[in-house]
């Protein structure tokens, strides 16, 4: 059975390597291998089922002939096959026939072997071969560890912009977007597939109770992700959650396409995502949106993609910063355009630290609806749990936590953490969705004139205080001047 603690094992083999530099590297290269060596169980299993099965991959290539065997090719020989024969092949995987070469060449076609080392490449082959087996209930659901791990190493390796969503908000969003059973639900910059797989969960324990449920869950899920390493993590999991041939999930970047160019086919019931926000779209992403919508912001032009996708009646919930909430320019035309298309019906106000140590910015959780104008939004305002002032790597955010949000959903009022603004005075606040608590016992800076007095008592003692430090140096200095 594997754990963290042996991944880490298996990345300090690959420190002794002097062709891997820095974790980014190391990320990239036990990426690409665990995926291999998770294929590969899965075929076995689908063997078992299915006696006609042919895999994607040609028999040289596949796992079991040329890493399976701890004595098998090492050194030069193992360092030739890998680079000059390996990759290549996967790369051009014919995909008419199959969709899973589809799934195998597209996370492929980025990545690379950086070690240069025939002999610990062969000494991590076989410790992933000692210790991991997918088919084993256990080791598959020892993988959330070991993919936490990878998670927290890849922030490390400074991955700037990447926030990987708690899974307590992720659970939360899903929760309270509920998809159903044939709905088809998109996260267009799915990252690892952290939405993706919570939304699997919870379609098949709540919804799936045959086999035609289970094949039409498979056909429903969607992903788009622009980064080679995510995508193949996110790949990788969905292989763990049961999605036989992840397909579904393609390696682009989604603001790529004109925005005209998304048409009724595209269109989706269900969008739950968290896009990158706080970074900018390369040159000449921003003229595929319509000139008034035109901004490099990536979280701006993401929103605009999901009023653009989703069906009418269509939900969805996105992680937004607050910067988004009380932007002006593009951002106001941009929130506009959304309270007239949609019904923002709830903006979850998230504290600060949520994404610690990712990043202190603070989010909010926005769930609309197409097809509806926006008439008033509730607010509800997300505690600190009891004796807690923040949140960090030992205590981050919980889904039990939720559990006050979820009793208020269904039946509204308001309360200290929850309340109400109408559209009017939206308008009225130029579009700013930045609207406090009235409740909060936070009443701003002070009274005027009581900070007043304070300033002036405080500019006093700064005034003493000069006064006695030119004494004590003129003291020191023997004399007056």
């Amino acid at each position: 059975m594997v754990s963290s603690t042996q991944i880490k094992t298996i990345q300090d083999i690959m420190r002794k390597d002097v062709g891997v530099d820095g974790d980014a590297q190391r990320i990239g290269q036990l990426t690409w291998m665990i995926f291999l060596k998770i294929f590969e169980d899965r075929e076995r299993e689908f063997e078992l089922l299915d006696d006609k099965y042919k895999s994607p991959i040609p028999e040289p290539f596949r796992w079991r002939n040329w890493a399976a065997d701890p004595e098998g090719m090492t050194g030069d020989e193992l360092l030739d096959f890998v680079n000059n024969h390996l990759f290549a092949k996967l790369k051009e995987l014919r995909v008419d026939k199959s969709p899973m070469a589809y799934v195998i060449r597209s996370a492929f076609e980025d990545a690379y072997n950086y070690m240069k080392s025939g002999q610990l490449l062969r000494q991590v082959i076989n410790k992933l071969n000692e210790d991991l087996d997918f088919n084993r209930t256990e080791d598959r659901h020892l993988f959330n560890d070991i993919y936490e791990q990878i998670l927290k190493d890849l922030q490390s390796a400074g991955n700037a912009g990447e926030y990987y969503t708690p899974r307590a908000v992720t659970q939360f969003m899903v929760d309270m977007v509920d998809p159903q059973l044939g709905e088809k639900l998109l996260d267009p910059a799915c990252g690892t597939g952290g939405f993706l797989t919570c939304s699997i969960e919870h379609v098949r324990n709540k919804y799936v109770k045959t086999v035609a449920d289970r094949e039409l869950l498979q056909q429903s899920i969607h992903g788009v992700e622009k980064k080679q390493l995510p995508h193949l993590l996110c790949v990788t999991n969905l292989l763990l959650h049961g999605i036989d041939v992840p397909s579904n999930v393609r390696h682009e970047n989604t603001l790529s396409r004109p925005l005209t160019d998304y048409g009724p086919k595209d269109r989706v019931d269900v969008i739950v995502t968290n896009p990158p926000f706080g970074g900018m779209e390369e040159d000449g992403i921003e003229s595929n949106f319509p000139a008034t919508y035109r901004t490099r912001e990536t979280a701006d032009l993401f929103l605009i993609l999901i009023m653009r996708l989703l069906k009418d009646g269509g939900r969805a919930a996105i992680v937004l910063p607050d910067g988004t909430l009380f932007g002006e320019g593009v951002k106001t035309r941009i929130k506009e355009k959304l309270l007239e298309e949609c019904n923002l019906h709830t903006i979850v106000r998230l504290p600060n630290g949520v994404f610690n140590p990712y990043t202190g910015i603070k989010t909010n959780l926005l769930f609309f609806e197409k097809g509806k104008k926006t008439k008033r939004i509730w607010y509800y305002e997300h505690p600190y749990p009891a004796g807690q002032k923040s949140y960090n790597k030992t205590r981050p955010i919980r889904i039990e936590e939720f559990a006050a949000e979820k009793k208020w959903w269904k039946k509204r009022k308001e309360n200290e953490f929850a309340w109400k603004v109408s559209i009017k005075d939206i308008r009225e606040s130029g579009y700013n969705l930045d609207q406090k608590n009235p409740h909060s016992t936070d009443e701003g800076p002070g009274d005027p004139d009581a900070l007043l007095k304070s300033y002036q008592k405080l500019q006093k003692q700064i005034d003493q205080t000069r006064e006695q430090l030119k004494q004590e140096l003129r003291a020191a200095l023997g004399g007056d001047s």
